[in-house]
């Protein structure tokens, strides 16, 4: 399993503190500026005009690239840094010009706003191999036509009628995915680059092909479910996609006492003919998949240090509420209510905060992946 990047990079928590240490005091140039402030480090960039910015990053060293095609530029060719910016480098000719945001180590899926007149890259700091996912040639944000954000619907498992597990010490499952799911919800929603909906906002029974339903009928981009389940001897956080054929026994029993409830959900297609609609559904469910194992390995990569892992962390089941076609998604079991420190752990907040945090970077990392992110002005 790849680690958060302890050895040989200094993982979130060093970089936190070293944006800390380093103070909120902005380095600037010819309009250029950066800025650290609330552990997080802010690249502020004049646009006079809309350009058809595009940014990625790369590694080796750890660098974003923000290219800026005819964007007329006189200031220095190098500047100081911040934070976890060690420097800005200018790059190429007048008419191709690149910035280059030299990294002090691993960063997370950087959050990109423009509005008239500035573009702000905020970074905070992420593990090694989250940042490496990041830096194989993608483009993590660009100038494109502007449309709604993205929505994330958030299953928080059982509910009602249906208590989920119970934990040694009476902890009812429902209650902490629910309690887990709101704040997560707040944390995606403090970024402001997406959309976020809950299966369930109260104790209530919610069939499992309801759940799935929601997130279709909303065009979801994510379906992410959050559970706390009960196993002998098991510790840890896990994550699970779909196959019908499980990884082991382990997961498929989790899968079949999950999945109370089983209904097939009608695909809105195209009126064309069955072979037609066939490769369709065949390409969409590939979309799907594809989709769905990244957020899967992004989840596991963020949740790596933070919390306990069950080995073998990214597991593979068929659990219900990951069915749908047309919905990237994955189920997180937070951890084992019938294990007395995972029980522990999960009536804590600030222990729920440290995963929701976690899949908050996940969520981010995959929505900055699947291409442009925002729009350009005008």
């Amino acid at each position: 399993m790849e680690q958060d990047g302890a050895e040989g990079a200094w993982g979130r928590r060093g970089l936190l503190a070293l944006a800390a240490a380093l103070g909120a005091a902005p380095a600037e140039a010819a309009g250029l500026s950066v800025s650290v402030g609330a552990g997080r480090t802010r690249v502020t960039l004049p646009l006079a005009r809309s350009i058809a910015w595009r940014l990625a990053a790369a590694a080796d060293p750890s660098r974003l690239v923000l290219d800026l095609p005819g964007l007329p530029w006189t200031g220095p060719a190098r500047q100081r840094g911040a934070g976890l910016v060690t420097g800005l480098e200018r790059r190429g000719p007048a008419l191709t010009q690149q910035l280059v945001i030299l990294l002090a180590g691993p960063v997370a899926a950087p959050v990109v706003r423009e509005t008239p007149g500035r573009l702000v890259i905020e970074l905070a700091a992420g593990p090694a191999a989250g940042f490496a996912r990041l830096a194989d040639g993608r483009t993590l944000a660009a100038a494109g036509p502007r449309g709604p954000l993205p929505l994330i619907v958030l299953d928080p498992g059982h509910g009602g009628k249906d208590p989920g597990a119970i934990g040694l010490r009476g902890t009812l499952e429902k209650r902490i995915t629910l309690a887990a799911a709101l704040e997560l919800k707040r944390q995606l929603e403090a970024d402001g680059h997406c959309r976020v909906a809950l299966t369930r906002t109260r104790d209530v029974f919610i069939p499992l092909g309801e759940r799935i339903e929601q997130a279709r009928r909303r065009e979801a981009a994510l379906f992410l479910s959050l559970h706390a389940d009960s196993a002998p001897g098991a510790r840890g956080a896990s994550v699970y996609t779909l196959s019908e054929t499980a990884t082991d026994s382990f997961s498929a029993a989790l899968a079949q006492r999950e999945n109370a409830a089983d209904r097939a959900g009608g695909l809105r297609l195209p009126s064309v003919p069955p072979e037609v609609q066939r490769i369709l559904l065949s390409l969409m469910r590939q979309e799907t998949r594809t989709g769905s194992e990244r957020v899967a390995r992004l989840a596991v990569a963020a949740l790596e240090g933070e919390v306990p892992l069950l080995p073998n962390t990214h597991r593979r089941a068929g659990f219900v509420v990951l069915k749908a076609p047309d919905v990237p998604s994955a189920l997180v079991e937070m951890g084992f209510l019938s294990h007395p420190q995972d029980e522990a752990a999960l009536n804590r907040p600030a222990h729920r905060a440290r995963v929701a945090a976690a899949l908050a970077e996940a969520v981010q990392a995959f929505l900055a992946a699947r291409g442009p992110v925002l729009a350009a002005e005008g």
